[in-house]
């Protein structure tokens, strides 16, 4: 073992943190990414900067959160002007690799779902255009039969493999091989060849497409051929492998279709168990009863417990395959020798609200479902299974690799290192800060939401931009978020202290870089 390891980071998307084994789910079986946790410290108050794909993505990739980075939403972009910690890995000798799905750019060239009419002057935006391309994720740059060659460094990476979109949908170099491997593409991802089922919930679909042909096997046989060849390297490895699944839509492939049973699953809290709805819960319930679907596949919406429970077993299939893929993974790494000076983590971008009060998907209402993520460590420092509640926060991960590799971060990044929690150890962190930015009016907000969250191992705030209404809950009384205390007089000290305290976190939302050249 060497004081400069290899990192092999696994991401999934859109998945919640008590959906694997190691959390202590009932029924998904995950024996794989266990394993990992055995060896590992699990992280069981991990929360994201942001519980949206991209914003959170881009903290990942800087340390910084989406009101400093940029990326505030999804649709927008992380400038390439912008440093990431893999930029200085790759400063300091690590050869470094992104296989699966990046999404820093928009992966989509539709128009946004909703856009607010403004009268611009002859200068359109506060910043001047930088000129620099930002269609690396666009379809157009797959359509035809030559691989297309990612500029590199990509945000670092000096080797990419990309996979966008989701589902049996995804795009990018995995589309490429996908139409050059198999002669019939066109009627395997045609909606009409769906295999039959009796499934009725939304965005169910059973993809005719043979499993080693998903994207999840796709990105897995590139992860593992990526080892095989980089094992005599003689630079340390840093290697992300990123599953679009288990976002939806719902659609495991082969056996994992039916590999789980809707009635083995349960919903933990429903819409009646909440004692004073908030508004954006109100608001889908009427939704709900008045059978308005979004008109956007990406809104949460509310479904019922069949429909929840048809999902929640095709998202298990979903997470299975992932597991299946993780450990296909991890044994190619022991077979190219690096495994014993590798440190292996696993986590999410955001997680789902998965039937929670009866909701699908992830919206503007920041509960755990969304906000708390699985985070694994697995140091062949310490090869040893210990979990912690230490708080943390993707805006973390970042200075911790830097840390650990033996390099020195740049100026303004916001994270802090969890190093201190490593091995069940109680972190530097009393609290953790969440951002939501929304880009379009969704959940009845209107206009867009713009929420802010403090969490602490005692208390969950939420303000919400320019109303009068907000959250609080009591995190060990009442786990499931249940009884809001905003207005419990018996509460006010608390919610005045939370509130400022995020309002010092939110003080320290200022960009720090470039720092002063000149003394004052």
């Amino acid at each position: 073992m060497t004081d400069r390891p290899d990192f092999l980071f696994i991401m999934t998307d859109q998945h919640r943190a008590d959906w694997l084994g190691c959390y202590g789910h009932p029924v998904v079986r995950t024996p794989n990414i266990d394993a990992i946790a055995a060896e590992g410290t699990r992280f069981d108050q991990f929360f994201v900067a942001t519980p949206v794909c991209m914003p959170n993505r881009a903290s990942f990739m800087t340390g910084r959160y989406p009101s400093v980075h940029g990326l505030r939403y999804n649709g927008c972009l992380l400038s390439r002007r912008a440093n990431t910690f893999v930029d200085v890995l790759r400063a300091a000798g690590y050869r470094t690799a992104a296989i699966g799905k990046s999404h820093l750019q928009p992966f989509t060239d539709s128009e946004p779902f909703a856009r607010d009419p403004f009268e611009t002057g002859p200068i359109e935006e506060a910043w001047k255009p930088d000129g620099l391309d930002y269609t690396v994720e666009e379809p157009a740059r797959y359509s035809d039969g030559d691989r297309f060659e990612v500029p590199t460094p990509y945000y670092g990476f000096d080797h990419v493999d990309m996979v966008t979109g989701h589902g049996d949908k995804a795009g990018g170099h995995y589309r490429q091989w996908f139409r050059e491997t198999y002669p019939d593409w066109q009627e395997l991802t045609d909606p009409a060849n769906e295999l039959p089922h009796n499934y009725t919930c939304p965005q169910a679909f059973r993809t005719p497409i043979p499993e080693d042909a998903y994207p999840t096997a796709y990105i897995r046989d590139r992860a593992a051929a990526y080892l095989k060849d980089n094992a005599d390297s003689a630079a340390p490895l840093y290697t992300f492998v990123s599953f679009p699944d288990p976002h939806h839509p719902f659609n495991p492939p082969g056996r994992y279709w039916d590999m789980y049973d809707p009635d083995d699953f349960e919903l933990s809290v429903r819409y009646e168990d909440h004692e004073n709805p908030p508004p954006p819960l109100a608001h889908a319930r009427r939704e709900y009863e008045a059978g308005r679907m979004p008109k956007v596949r990406q809104i949460s919406f509310m479904a019922s417990d069949d429909h929840i429970r048809e999902a929640m077993a095709l998202s298990a299939g979903m997470v299975t395959m992932i597991d299946d893929a993780v450990g296909a993974i991890v044994d190619a790494l022991k077979a190219s020798g690096r495994y014993e000076n590798t440190v292996i983590v696993f986590n999410s971008d955001h997680g789902d609200y998965l039937g929670d009060f009866n909701l699908m998907l992830k919206g503007a209402w920041p509960k755990d479902a969304i906000t708390r993520v699985p985070m694994i460590w697995s140091d062949p420092s310490r090869r040893q299974g210990t979990a912690t509640q230490a708080l943390a926060s993707t805006v973390d991960l970042a200075p911790t690799i830097l840390e650990r590799a033996g390099v020195r971060p740049y100026f303004g990044m916001q994270g802090e290192s969890f190093s201190s929690a490593l091995g069940g150890g109680p972190g530097e962190r009393d609290s953790v800060f969440i951002e939501y930015n929304d880009g379009g009016k969704r959940m009845g907000f209107d206009p867009p939401a713009r929420v802010r969250t403090l969490v602490t191992p005692d208390w969950h705030l939420s303000v919400y931009k320019d109303l009068d209404w907000g959250e609080l809950y009591d995190r060990r009384a009442d786990p499931h978020h249940l009884r809001n205390l905003w207005s419990s007089p018996a509460h006010a000290d608390v919610k005045a202290a939370l509130i400022q305290s995020l309002t010092h976190a939110l003080i320290a939302q200022m960009d720090e870089s470039p720092r002063s050249k000149r003394l004052a």
